[in-house]
């Protein structure tokens, strides 16, 4: 039965796709079976981009899932593609009352008997669940259910999933074929664990106990008599939605004071703590009348281990002190930038998008920016993005966005800056650079001494006609194996042609004949040679020309 739902699954997901797939083939071929290559321009993937969100949300729970993913990874689709899909949002109508009422039963035991009350008007429903009002002991709490049926439909989606890959894998490059098999295997492990209301309990349940002693944030409580893998009781905290301005304004809430309390939040959640929510959408922050900021829905949360936690405040010192090169190497040591990059294509990247980011003040830049232009090079140039890493870099330019919402003038990086001096990263990351300034200094020093008289010993040796010098080619792309191969089948096309003539002179047609095919092949050969381009060297696809043009195109 289930694999019988699967098929009928896959015919449905095909059908919904076909278009976009069409497109994709006449991209290789403008008419399918024969002509060159269609150029792609940028409006062209956003109309693509919007197609395929309209597709995800007719699919419905496990593909508007996987396009929120998608909208994390941009080292498998080109910006326009996740600049549109950020958008998705994890909204769709509630399930039946009753159909719910069954597996709080099932769970729980009677919904009488276990609530004091309990309303039957969902306030919210998502793609996996549904949260309802309720009351236990005289206390208001939310409870989240799983949708009915979810299981079923996410099982079968996970396996059409799995048969489209290969199909998909042989229109995109052997990277990102790397980089579909990863997020398949990532989206598969994510949706179920989102399922598993049991762990969100206790990602929730540990976030809370590490703000424990900070009033400006808070994290409802649960209620593990009222929770199971399915339902999950949690202490009911209303506030007021994080963008509505109006109504903060109206309770006379400090924006600015609430914005940063966000952005130090995830800095320690991130940095400090390890463990983070990892769904910081509007949807998902209100803000008490008191100033607080309160986290609901952690089934989207993320651990970082110490070496990406280390790295992440390597990067944010580097955008804090402008070293180009220090953020470079950050963004390598992290993965989220391949070594092999042109990295002076890449420094101008940089440069130019923290110029971008700096408006009138020296000190104002956005982070935002700086991470929009790394995320478009990363598609340029493909990569292995880790999976919780791109939860992380998907977090920082959407808790971005809210605290700009809340503030248009809110400094993020400025913020940043400040936590980290107070936690004394950045006093340590000095202390480690004048260290290492050291060091150079003294293996300086130690060179000086040692290079005059090995100097010497090397002009002695030219004085004497006794100097070797050894040269090793590189040649990664195999230009010289092409050339080599054009000179020997030019020589042996130079030397047939005549031959072929002198035998046909002789009379000696036979050989003449098999002479003949042997030029034949080897002109053809010599031909395609010329033709055929392989190995071409990567041109940068970012320089100040272009980027400007991609703003003025903006």
């Amino acid at each position: 039965m289930a694999l019988f739902k699967a098929y009928r699954r896959f015919v449905v997901v095909v059908w919904q796709f076909l278009p976009l797939v069409w497109g994709y083939l006449r991209d290789r071929r403008r008419f399918v079976l024969f002509g060159g290559k269609r150029r792609v321009t940028s409006e062209m993937r956003v109309a693509r981009a919007r197609r395929l969100l309209d597709s995800l949300l007719t699919l419905g729970p496990t593909f508007i899932k996987l396009g929120q993913l998608l909208s994390t990874r941009p080292d498998v689709l080109p910006p326009e593609y996740v600049e549109v899909l950020a958008d998705l949002q994890d909204r769709v109508p509630p399930a039946e009352y009753e159909d719910a009422r069954i597996v709080l039963e099932e769970d729980l035991g009677p919904v009488d008997e276990r609530f004091d009350d309990f309303d039957d008007e969902a306030i919210s429903g998502a793609s996996l669940g549904q949260v309802y009002t309720a009351k236990v002991d005289g206390d208001e709490v939310a409870v989240k259910v799983r949708r009915p049926g979810i299981e079923e439909l996410v099982e079968a989606d996970l396996r059409v999933l799995r048969w489209t890959l290969p199909l998909v894998a042989r229109f995109v490059g052997q990277s990102r074929a790397f980089s579909l098999e990863n997020l398949a295997d990532e989206f598969a492990k994510t949706i179920r664990e989102e399922m598993d209301y049991g762990r969100e309990a206790e990602m929730l349940t540990e976030i809370r106990g590490n703000f424990a002693d900070d009033p400006s944030v808070v994290v409802p409580a649960v209620y593990e008599s009222h929770s199971s893998n399915r339902v999950l009781t949690m202490e009911y905290v209303p506030g007021t939605k994080i963008s509505d301005v109006e109504e903060l304004d109206r309770r006379g809430i400090d924006r600015e004071g609430v914005a940063e309390t966000v952005e130090r939040a995830y800095l320690q959640m991130i940095i400090e703590d390890g463990v983070f929510h990892a769904d910081p959408h509007p949807g998902n922050l209100a803000v008490r009348d008191d100033g607080a900021v309160v986290f609901y829905d952690f089934g989207m949360s993320g651990r970082v281990d110490e070496f990406v936690q280390s790295k992440i405040v390597d990067f944010y010192v580097a955008v804090a002190n402008q070293d180009i090169d220090a953020i470079l190497d950050a963004l390598i040591e992290m993965g989220t930038l391949s070594p092999e990059a042109d990295r002076a294509t890449m420094a101008d990247v940089m440069e130019l998008a923290i110029q971008d980011a700096r408006g009138e003040s020296i000190e104002t830049y956005r982070v935002q920016q700086i991470v929009g232009q790394v995320e478009d090079t990363i598609y340029e140039f493909p990569l292995r993005l880790p999976s919780n890493l791109a939860l992380v870099l998907r977090v920082a330019t959407v808790v971005e966005g809210v605290c700009v919402t809340l503030d248009s003038d809110f400094d993020f990086i400025t913020v940043a800056t400040d936590y980290l001096a107070e936690e004394g990263y950045r006093e340590e990351s000095i202390r480690q650079f004048a260290e290492e300034t050291a060091d150079q200094f003294q293996r300086s020093a130690q060179s000086a001494v040692r290079i005059p008289p090995k100097l010497e010993s090397a002009l002695d040796r030219v004085e004497r006609e006794d100097l070797h010098v050894r040269a090793d080619l590189e040649d990664s792309d195999g230009v010289v194996d092409r050339l080599a191969r054009r000179v020997v089948l030019g020589l042996a096309f130079a030397t047939s042609v005549p031959t072929t003539a002198f035998l046909y002179a002789e009379a000696d047609l036979l050989a003449a004949g098999v002479m003949g095919a042997f030029t034949a092949a080897v002109g053809v050969g010599l031909y395609r040679s010329f033709r055929k381009r392989r190995g071409t060297l990567a041109t940068p696809q970012f320089t100040r020309q272009n980027l400007g043009q991609r703003r003025r195109d903006d």
